[in-house]
């Protein structure tokens, strides 16, 4: 087996640090890894399979003789250092927004669209987090029964934000009983004990960039421009692990029974649906795995072909380090590396 050199660009964050942990524990056939992050980060030291590797600063000749480049730090690092990347000869899988909407950079969740990964021109895209776990869970009902709309609320964890917005829920959370005062540094208002109901910036529509993400990047993955989606994107005091509460409309009558079958037997799909027990996924038991989560399968009261589901994953992981290891996984399968 023909072993691969890696790149990590954002290594020391949430994500990249993630990101090798993934790689280490789903044996990918790495030669070389090359940790690299901005200047600031530089010259850490972070550990992949019991060896440690200092950190580097990113320049174009960090990218010689790179076969994948996984980025993860932020859109406009992503827009600077993606082309230099390419022109060096890696494929770059981006995780942040910056190419997702590209028509020339395929937008990929391995369960849903592998093939995507084909026509690929040096860059592939990671869609967003609360994205990749919804349409993992809407696919196999769309190809039975072919969705018309949906109506999502997300229930997302801090680290979502980084590394800092971990930290604002630590430290509001310990002055919260200190009786001290905490404003968060990366927040945009207090989230111990609340909800904030606003991801990222808010648009003329008065939606924010978070909730057209899920409205965009659903329709070009599951390559159906038809969907209509509307979401509602909502920060909670959670670390790790986002949740959604997921109503669709079908074109055809679908019985729970039915999605919970179709579920079952989808790919990287874990149903857990018995809620006379109390069972159902929830983000604290769902932190550190890789699947998508689905539970509270039920009929829909608002819609004649109506379907309500609680769909739930680690953020981190499937919902951006698994995710693109994933698409790493697939050039290689596909020979395109």
């Amino acid at each position: 087996m023909k072993n691969y050199n890696i790149a990590i660009l954002g290594a020391t964050g949430a994500v990249g640090q993630t990101m090798l942990r993934v790689l280490e524990e789903r044996n990918f056939p790495v030669d070389e890894i090359r940790l690299l992050a901005s200047e600031r980060s530089a010259g850490k030291e972070l550990e992949y399979m019991g060896l440690k590797y200092k950190v580097e600063p990113v320049t174009p000749e960090a990218f010689e003789g790179i076969d994948i480049a996984l980025f993860s730090a932020g859109g406009s690092r992503s827009k600077q250092w993606a082309p230099i990347a390419v022109e060096k000869g890696a494929v770059v899988i981006d995780n942040s927004s910056a190419f997702r909407m590209d028509d020339d950079v395929p937008l990929v969740v391995p369960e849903v669209n592998p093939e995507d990964v084909k026509w690929h021109k040096g860059i592939i895209a990671n869609p967003n987090c609360s994205t990749i776990q919804m349409v993992v869970a809407l696919n196999p009902i769309h190809r039975a029964k072919k969705i018309k709309r949906v109506i999502v609320a997300t229930y997302q964890a801090v680290s979502g934000a980084g590394a800092t917005a971990i930290k604002d829920l630590e430290e509001e959370t310990r002055a919260y009983f200190e009786g001290k005062f905490y404003y968060p540094e990366a927040l945009p208002n207090h989230i111990a004990f609340n909800v904030i109901p606003h991801i990222d910036v808010f648009l003329d529509n008065d939606y924010t960039k978070e909730e057209m993400k899920m409205f965009n990047e659903t329709r070009k993955i599951m390559h159906a421009p038809d969907i209509k989606v509307s979401a509602t994107c909502a920060r909670v005091p959670v670390f790790y692990g986002h949740s959604e509460a997921v109503t669709i409309e079908t074109e055809e009558p679908i019985t729970p029974e039915e999605a919970r079958e179709l579920l079952k037997n989808a790919p990287g799909v874990i149903v857990e649906d018995d809620p006379k027990n109390n069972m159902y996924p929830m983000p604290i038991e769902v932190a550190g795995k890789d699947e998508v989560f689905v539970g509270r399968i039920r009929k829909d009261l608002a819609f004649d072909n109506g379907l309500s589901m609680w769909v739930v994953a680690d953020n981190l992981r499937k919902g951006a380090a698994t995710n693109a290891v994933q698409i790493a996984e697939l050039l290689v399968e596909y020979g395109l590396v």
